[in-house]
């Protein structure tokens, strides 16, 4: 079975770049800060909210957002600050020892600011979705990417690639993904497409995920969804009563619950899936409900906890790696 270390292993140890200059009258010539290539140079990065310099070697960064704490871990990478996770506080088990020791600068959604500036990074990892209205303080502080949705990791892994000059590190890594991804759709085979639903229940209310982290991954490993959850704009709806209980009808449901307050949560679930109309859901009649961790498909929202629900998808559908 895949394991999360196997992941930095498959990256080659060492990556040479050569930059190659043509001549000809009606082309510039190549200065040399450019010829030394990224380390040492200046480079531009387009990220969700213009486009930022980042001069040098970057050594120290800060990262914002739970999917940018994970795919740093995936590039070896060790930032020098992070924020806390949403649940197993402080930090998601899975990442514990390789980010053993660094230091929190509060909450995903309410960064410290002044705990940044003390910690004088490099370079900043934020998001669009979290951090579009401190952007400007953030970039005061050090030089500030920006990626999208929290939940777009494959977009996280390119802006920090390029940020960090790893590019082909998380290239590799993408290549990675897709050959298990490939693997096991060939495994599965004629079993696909399967129609899938994630449902979600919280504290004080049900939600059904349409295209968000998992979402995309099960588009990937060949799973189609019902009609109007594969909107790519949409992250999915919070029902508003248990008459849209037959909106989550498929074959599979997989289900995740959310949040800390543990006794309100499982009496919100058992009051919806005790419903009539929970027990005429395809899945519930065959059996076909299946329990996931919160954390591997929704929270973490990173390259490592993507594999980690590619892992899961092998031992539910009992595929063989």
């Amino acid at each position: 079975m895949y394991k999360i270390i196997n992941a930095k292993r498959l990256l080659p140890s060492l990556f040479l770049f050569f930059l190659l200059a043509a001549c000809g009258d009606s082309e510039e010539s190549v200065s040399s800060e450019e010829v030394e290539g990224n380390t040492e140079g200046t480079r531009v990065i387009q990220h969700a909210l213009g486009e930022t310099e980042i001069t040098g070697e970057v050594e120290k960064i800060v990262t914002l957002y739970q999917g940018a704490n994970d795919v740093a871990v995936a590039l070896d990478v060790k930032p020098i600050g992070i924020v806390e996770s949403w649940v197993e506080k402080p930090v998601y088990t899975y990442l514990r020892d390789e980010l053993d020791g660094v230091e929190l600068v509060g909450e995903e959604t309410q960064p410290n600011l002044e705990a940044i500036a003390e910690l004088e990074p490099d370079l900043i990892i934020a998001s669009r979705t979290r951090h579009e209205e401190v952007y400007d303080h953030l970039n005061d502080i050090a030089p500030t990417v920006v990626g999208d949705e929290v939940y777009d990791w494959k977009g996280t892994l390119d802006l920090m690639g390029k940020a960090l000059n790893k590019e082909a590190e998380a290239n590799q890594l993408l290549e990675d993904y897709n050959a298990r991804i490939d693997h096991f759709k060939g495994q599965l085979g004629d079993e696909l497409p399967i129609e899938v639903a994630i449902t979600n229940f919280r504290a004080d209310h049900a939600r059904i995920f349409y295209m968000g982290f998992a979402g995309g991954i099960l588009e990937d490993a060949g799973f189609t969804r019902p009609e109007g959850h594969d909107d790519p704009e949409l992250w999915g709806i919070k029902l508003a009563s248990k008459e849209s209980i037959p909106e989550a009808d498929a074959e599979v449901i997989f289900n995740f619950n959310s949040g800390t307050e543990t006794d309100q949560i499982q009496q919100t679930y058992e009051e919806w899936t005790g419903h009539p109309l929970w027990k005429e859901l395809e899945a519930v009649k065959n059996d076909q409900v299946i329990m996931v961790d919160e954390v591997t498909w929704n929270s973490a929202g990173g390259y490592l906890s993507a594999h980690m629900v590619i892992d899961d998808l092998y031992d539910i559908f009992n595929v063989e790696e």
